[in-house]
C-alpha cells in the first residue's frame, strides 16, 4: 500500500505525465479541513438564534446565574387562613426608605439626609394576568388604617396587642411577614410573590435604562424633596426620578397626589423597558437584571422561571396593557386617637376591585382611545362660572361657545354678549388673580386662548371669542380625593 508523504516533492517539469491518476492519501480526520458554510447560511443560523432568542422572550442562560444575586426573606412562614388563590399572579411591590447605598453626595443633592425610619415608602399589588397580556396596578396609600394583630417580636421578646394603626406600621413592627398579613386582610387576596425595593435599587434602575420621560402641565417644585420641574417634557435620572415619586408638597393632594404621579411614572418606566428592546437584548437585559436584583430582597418562590416569566410577558406588553387605579378611598383624613389622620377605605368599592383581580378581569373596558381625550385640570368645570362675549362680527358665535361650554360642564350665564372690540382674532380668557387655577382649567378647554389677568374681575371668568374658536375641548379634574379609584391605562397617562 503506498504511504502518504508528509509534504509532497514538487513535480519536475520535464518529467512525463503519468496516464493514471496517483492513489489518494488515506484519509486522516484530524487533518481534515472544514468546509466553509455559504454566508446565506451564516446568516440563517444567525437570524434563527435572534428568533429562537426573542421568541423566548430572554435567554434561560442569560438570568439563571441571578438567582444567588438575590437577598431572600421568607414573607409567608408559617402563614394560615390565606385567602383562596386566583388566577394570574399578584406580586406586593413594596418600596422602603431604605439609603445604606446611597452616597452622601446623592443625600445632599436630593435631599435624602436624615435616618430611614424603616418603613415603607411605597406600596402595590401588581397583577400580571393569567395570559400574561395584561398588568394591573393597584396602591395602596401607606396611611391606611388598620387593625394591626397581637404578635410578639422574635428578636426583641416585646408583645404587641391589637391596635389600631396604619398600613406602613406594619414593616415596621413585622417586616415582610406582617405586611403581607395586612394586605392579605384588608384585601382578601392571595399574594404570590413579594418583592422589596430600596431607594438605591430605583435609582440605579431609572440610570441603566437611560431616565424616564415624564411630562407635566403646570410647574413642579417642593422644598422637602428638592423635586423642581418647569411645565414640559423632561427625561429624568434615576436621582430626579426618585424626587418625582417621593414629592409630597407639589400640591395639596399630599399622599394621594403623590400615588397618582408613582403610577404615571410606572408607566412610562414600563413604556422605557418595552420601547427600548431591552427585553430582547441578552446584554442589556442582563445589566438591568443585574442592578435590580443586586439589591432587592424577594419570596424564597422568586426565581429564575418568575423573572423569565415576567420578561416573556412584558415583551408584548405596550402602554396599554397596563392599567393604575388607587384603592377607592371612603375619607381620606380619618382620624384615630393615638394614631393621627389615617385614610379608610370605600370597602364596597375596594371589595368590588379586588374581586375583579381575584377573577383576573381587566379593571377598564377597552374602548378606542379618543383622537381629541379630555385634558386633565385642577378645578372642576361645575365650580367655575363664565360669561361669554362676542369679539368677532360672525352673528351667533356667542351663543355656540356658551352653549359648548356648558355642555363641557361649565356653568356658563347662558345669556352671551358682544364684546366691546369686534375684532377679536385670538380667544382670551379674562379672570381676577384670586381664581388663577380656575382660569387655566378653562383655558385648557379653550386650545390657544390667551390668559389675561384683571385684577377685581370677581369670581366670574369672561371668556371673549375671537375669530380662531374651533371648538371646546373636554376636560375632567384630577381630584385625589373624590377621584382616588380611577382607573387609567398606561397610555392615557404618557406624554403626548
Amino acid at each position: 500500500m503506498p504511504t502518504t508523504p508528509s509534504r509532497p516533492r514538487p513535480r519536475s517539469p520535464r518529467a512525463p505525465r503519468p496516464r493514471t491518476a496517483p492513489p489518494r492519501p488515506a484519509r486522516v480526520p484530524s487533518a481534515s479541513v472544514p468546509r466553509r458554510r455559504p454566508r446565506w447560511a451564516m446568516r440563517a443560523a444567525t437570524t434563527l438564534s435572534v428568533v429562537v432568542l426573542a421568541s423566548a422572550g430572554i435567554g434561560h442562560a442569560v438570568v439563571s446565574s441571578l438567582d444567588a444575586d438575590i437577598a431572600r426573606v421568607d414573607p409567608f412562614k408559617d402563614m394560615k387562613n390565606r385567602p383562596r388563590a386566583g388566577h394570574g399572579m399578584n406580586v406586593l411591590l413594596v418600596g422602603t426608605d431604605g439609603r445604606d447605598r446611597i452616597t452622601e453626595q446623592e443625600r445632599r443633592q436630593y435631599r435624602l439626609g436624615g435616618e430611614a425610619c424603616h418603613c415603607t415608602d411605597t406600596m402595590m399589588i401588581v397583577h400580571v394576568s393569567q395570559d400574561r397580556q395584561r398588568a394591573s396596578v393597584v396602591s395602596l396609600p401607606r396611611d391606611t388604617y388598620a387593625e394591626l394583630p397581637d404578635r410578639v417580636d422574635g428578636d426583641t421578646g416585646r408583645r404587641f396587642g391589637p391596635h389600631p394603626g396604619k398600613l406602613n406600621a406594619a414593616y415596621a413592627e413585622g417586616g415582610p411577614q406582617l405586611t403581607v398579613r395586612m394586605v392579605e386582610d384588608l384585601t382578601r387576596l392571595k399574594i404570590d410573590h413579594y418583592l422589596e425595593v430600596d431607594f438605591s435599587t430605583f435609582m440605579r434602575t431609572v440610570d441603566v435604562l437611560g431616565g424616564v420621560q415624564i411630562c407635566t402641565a403646570e410647574p413642579m417644585k417642593d422644598s422637602y424633596s428638592g423635586l423642581d420641574l418647569t411645565a414640559g417634557t423632561h427625561t429624568l435620572s434615576g436621582g430626579q426620578a426618585l424626587q418625582y415619586v417621593r414629592s409630597r408638597h407639589v400640591d395639596g393632594a399630599s399622599d394621594l397626589g403623590r400615588m397618582k404621579r408613582q403610577q404615571r411614572f410606572l408607566a412610562a418606566l414600563i413604556e422605557r423597558a418595552t420601547s427600548s428592546r431591552v427585553l430582547l437584548n441578552p446584554m442589556k437585559f442582563r445589566n438591568v437584571a443585574l442592578t435590580v436584583l443586586g439589591s432587592v430582597r424577594a419570596d424564597q418562590g422568586f426565581h429564575t422561571d418568575e423573572l423569565l416569566d415576567l420578561g416573556r410577558a412584558m415583551r408584548n406588553f405596550s402602554p396599554s396593557s397596563s392599567e393604575f387605579t388607587t384603592v377607592p378611598i371612603a375619607e381620606p383624613s380619618f382620624p384615630v386617637k393615638g394614631v393621627g389622620s389615617t385614610v379608610k377605605w370605600d370597602r364596597a368599592k375596594a371589595d368590588r376591585l379586588f374581586e375583579a383581580l381575584r377573577e383576573d378581569r381587566p379593571l377598564t373596558v377597552r374602548r378606542p382611545r379618543p383622537a381629541h381625550p379630555p385634558a386633565t385640570v385642577q378645578v372642576a368645570p361645575q365650580q367655575i362660572r363664565v360669561a361669554v362675549e362676542n369679539g368677532t362680527g360672525a352673528a351667533g358665535l356667542g351663543k355656540r361657545v356658551d352653549q359648548a361650554l356648558a355642555a363641557a360642564g361649565f356653568r356658563t350665564t347662558g345669556a352671551p354678549a358682544d364684546a366691546e372690540q369686534r375684532t377679536v382674532a385670538r380667544t382670551v380668557v379674562q379672570y381676577d388673580p384670586r381664581w388663577d387655577r380656575s382660569a387655566k382649567s378653562l383655558a385648557a378647554a379653550l386650545p390657544g386662548s390667551e390668559l389675561r389677568a384683571v385684577p377685581g374681575q370677581g369670581a366670574t371668568l369672561k371668556v371673549i371669542a375671537g375669530s380662531d374658536y374651533r371648538q371646546v375641548r373636554p376636560v375632567r379634574v384630577e381630584d385625589p380625593d373624590q377621584g382616588a379609584a380611577t382607573v387609567v391605562t398606561g397610555d392615557e397617562v404618557l406624554c403626548g
